[in-house]
């Protein structure tokens, strides 16, 4: 179960989404010319209080969200609560975010910029280890082999921009609750970051219960990524690809499951284990050949 918050507390935000793709002339192996979708990729430029502070790019699906996320999870703001309204003019590209109260030390946090490995963003502000040691998660919270198997398949039968027009990443929220967890939001974007920002944009907005939050993406684990899982106090990361080494090195200082190379049946539990509930009877190993 969802609530948003009160509506006094919460930010305006515009509905300013775009087309998620275009159409554009191709020629195949065979010669043939044919039209083809291809993912609708522009640039949206953030201010902050009249104060330019990022160019995303991004498809602009909820470019609200996505900004709301992006300063949440560059721990910019702290709550929805901060911001009085974000406007996006996808006309000259823009969102103008206003605050009630403007953005404590906003030059100091924003002058130390790192370099990632993020697609469609590649750089975040201050060090990406500052609030590791406060992060906190739910202890308590697991997740079964059949309900992991319920999340990768729900994936899979998404109707989705990467299988129209390919060149995209997904990121996906679930509650966990019965052998078949309940997909919150699923996000496609340019690049892995933009779409979990945005889901961390949404959870800003909404009061979501104590039962359990599951995290998926089709991008790779890094650091930055788990980070923003524990922020967004998920204790279950489930990724389509692999993990980087200090993505799991942050994984087992914070007590985070993260399950990668999650395809079908298949699955690799890189870190906290014990959140990870086996059911070794809905998988039977294939014999050697002989």
């Amino acid at each position: 179960m969802t609530q948003t918050l009160s509506p006094t507390l919460l930010p305006f935000l515009t509905q300013a989404s775009a087309p998620l793709t275009c159409e554009v002339d191709i020629v195949n192996e065979y010669g043939e010319q044919l039209r083809m979708s291809i993912p609708a990729e522009r640039a949206l430029t953030v201010y902050v209080d009249k104060r330019e502070l990022v160019t995303l790019m991004t498809l602009g699906a909820h470019p609200e969200l996505l900004v709301l996320g992006y300063l949440r999870n560059q721990r910019l703001i702290s709550s929805a609560e901060q911001i009085e309204s974000i406007t996006v003019d996808w006309d000259v590209g823009a969102a103008a975010v206003k605050t009630r109260t403007g953005i404590d030390d906003i030059e100091e946090k924003t002058a130390h910029r790192v370099v990632t490995t993020g697609c469609g963003q590649g750089s975040v502000f201050g060090g990406l280890m500052d609030e590791v040691d406060q992060l906190v998660l739910p202890k308590d919270i697991r997740i079964t082999q059949r309900q992991l198997y319920s999340v990768v398949n729900t994936i899979r039968l998404e109707e989705t921009t990467y299988k129209s027009a390919g060149s995209v990443h997904a990121c996906a929220l679930f509650q966990l609750g019965g052998d078949e967890p309940k997909m919150l939001l699923f996000i496609e974007d340019v690049g892995r970051h933009n779409a979990i920002d945005t889901i961390a944009g949404w959870l800003a907005m909404h009061v979501i219960n104590s039962q359990g939050l599951v995290f998926y993406t089709t991008g790779r684990l890094t650091s930055e990524m788990v980070i923003k899982s524990a922020q967004m106090g998920v204790p279950i990361v489930v990724s389509r690809s692999g993990i980087t080494q200090m993505g799991h090195q942050i994984a087992q200082a914070v007590g985070l499951c993260a399950i990668g190379r999650a395809t079908n049946k298949r699955f690799v539990c890189y870190a906290s284990p014990e959140r990870l509930q086996l059911e070794l009877g809905l998988v039977k190993r294939e014999s050697a050949a002989p």
